[in-house]
């Protein structure tokens, strides 16, 4: 019996061993959100413009991600751990990228099709699936939101630990484009409306109630956009006339 877990453990081992770096990225807790991205798409550097001045690091986070074996050993204890989390935001950078592609858009279609990403928690959108969307394309910004494609609203995540992902990872075209491109999976605006009652009546609209929201949306939307001043400084026209000298 021992000789027999032994070898199981080995197995195990072993297959541990084979698993991939970007298998093991996305079966972590926490990265449900990602799709596997292609090796190849990894490896044309097309794909890959412009990312090699936003990760430190560059070359040896491309080898850990594609399992190129990069000699880590040679760096300090410090270094290694920089390198391995300059792994995971450039798989995050890339990942942004090859969502918008026809194979990355038929990933994450599954995983929509799921509700891997989560349902809106508004009552009158009945649970519908939402989509992950960043307010940034840049990262360490904003982190993931939650768009609904019913009431076009953001939410946060629902599960705590898709709360610290970096919203860059999804970039801010890839719910929209989605939808363009799966005409299908547009829904309807929802009808129904929540109203508010006391005692089964409805609040006056000329209440507090409302007023008071009212005024202080009306107050923000003044601090965003100012309202240039009475006196622009155009010239106001006189209204006294000039009366003929008469001639003696």
């Amino acid at each position: 019996m021992i000789e027999e877990d032994s070898d199981s453990s080995g197995d195990s081992s072993e297959s541990g061993e084979e698993q991939s770096w970007i298998e093991w990225f996305v079966s972590l807790r926490g990265n449900e959100f990602f799709a596997t991205i292609d090796e190849s798409y990894i490896q044309d550097n097309f794909n890959l413009t412009g990312l090699s001045t936003m990760v430190p690091y560059y070359e040896y986070a491309l080898d850990l991600i594609l399992d190129s074996e990069p000699p880590l050993d040679s760096l300090p204890e410090d270094k290694q751990e920089v390198v391995e989390t300059a792994a995971e935001v450039l798989y995050g950078l890339i990942h942004a990228r090859y969502i918008l592609t026809n194979k990355g858009m038929l990933a994450m279609y599954e995983k929509y099709q799921n509700a891997d990403f989560g349902r809106c928690p508004r009552v009158y959108c009945q649970g519908h699936p939402g989509l992950p969307v960043g307010l940034s394309d840049l990262p360490c910004n904003y982190s993931v939101n939650i768009f609904c494609p019913r009431c076009h609203e953001l939410y946060y995540p629902r599960a705590s630990k898709h709360a610290n992902i970096d919203g860059a990872f999804f970039g801010s075209t890839f719910s929209h484009l989605f939808l363009l491109q799966n005409p299908d999976l547009i829904p309807p605006k929802p009808q129904e409306s929540f109203m508010p009652r006391i005692y089964g009546f409805r609040i006056n609209k000329e209440s507090a109630y409302y007023k008071q929201r009212e005024n202080q949306t009306q107050g923000k939307r003044r601090i965003a956009n100012p309202a240039v001043g009475a006196t622009s400084g155009k010239k106001q026209s006189s209204n006294t006339t000039t009366q003929p000298t008469s001639q003696k």
